[in-house]
């Protein structure tokens, strides 16, 4: 089946199905194309727990297709590739964060969505990397565990220092490659260009930047900014929603290496295969489910 028919299919099946599709802005363009939502991953899970459709197909990795459960346990949602994941999110364990409980008590866990439902449910809120800083500034606790994310978390360590955080040594592998010379050699190779980066980057990178926030948020620097030439430094995905918006801006990556394995494996045919069977249907106990939706709901009342 060629790619047209398989967009035609999907179509179908959604319609019959009555399903509504959701892409995180690191799928592939053909993937973002075909669905009915395209955007960060918590968005997208907000946005998914207030539409009508009961069955959700989330293009994106394990975590924030759970997330999406979480928050509408009511509905159906399928994950087109079972073994899609994210590294950083499995670099965090559930005995990981007993540990730091134990050797803190007295700190408030704050987890990274980008992380398993188990580690969710040992967590007092959850953030993402737009509302982190929000999200802290609003607990009453002095001494902040962080999780999983280090360099997140020294973004937000900076931007809040009147509290003391205890970093977890976790990371992005993507983010994590990338080093200040990188930044140096694409300023050299694009003079005057803009650059935008990701709070997941090192703190050397991101010292470097024109402006750092989260994927949504570079994405609406480079629409609204009046420069034309931009270096972007997170997964190359993003360029596709930029140059849609648009095509007159010019984007690079900050390395050619910026590239998510895991979110590049859903291709057409998985979204196609998915609808059709219903199949890698994400299924989470409902007493896990009920403490992990917690720290969910906290961070919605605080970011309001």
């Amino acid at each position: 089946m060629v790619c047209q028919d398989y967009r035609q299919r999907i179509k179908e099946l959604k319609e019959e199905k009555g399903a509504v599709i959701l892409a995180h802005y690191y799928q592939l363009p053909e993937v973002q194309d075909i669905a009915d939502y395209v955007g960060d991953s918590f968005a997208l899970s907000r946005l998914a727990a207030q539409l009508p459709n009961p069955v959700l197909v989330f293009c994106g990795v394990r975590f924030m297709a759970e997330t999406a459960k979480l928050l509408s346990r009511d509905k159906r949602v399928l994950l087109p590739v079972s073994d899609a994941g994210c590294p950083m999110a499995d670099m965090v364990t559930e005995k990981d964060v007993w540990a730091l409980k134990m050797q803190h008590p007295e700190a408030a866990v704050v987890t990274y969505v980008n992380s398993s439902t188990e580690v969710k449910a040992l967590s007092d809120i959850c953030c993402t990397s737009s509302n982190a800083v929000k999200i802290v500034k609003s607990l009453p606790n002095q001494k902040i565990i962080f999780l999983p994310d280090e360099n997140l978390g020294s973004f937000v360590a900076g931007m809040v220092p009147e509290k003391e955080f205890i970093l977890f040594n976790g990371f992005c592998p993507v983010h994590e490659e990338v080093m200040a010379i990188d930044v140096a050699l694409a300023k050299a190779e694009h003079p005057g260009a803009l650059f935008a980066a990701h709070p997941e980057c090192r703190p050397e990178v991101r010292h470097l930047a024109d402006f750092v926030g989260s994927t949504s948020q570079m994405i609406d620097f480079v629409l609204q900014s009046e420069h034309r030439n931009f270096i972007i430094g997170t997964e190359e995905g993003i360029h596709h929603p930029i140059l849609k918006a648009n095509p007159d801006k010019s984007v690079v990556s900050l390395t050619k290496n910026f590239v998510c394995a895991n979110m590049k494996k859903t291709r057409l045919v998985h979204v196609y295969e998915s609808l059709l069977n219903e199949s890698e249907e994400i299924l989470i106990d409902e007493s896990l489910a009920a403490r992990a939706s917690l720290p969910l709901v906290r961070m919605l009342e605080a970011s309001a």
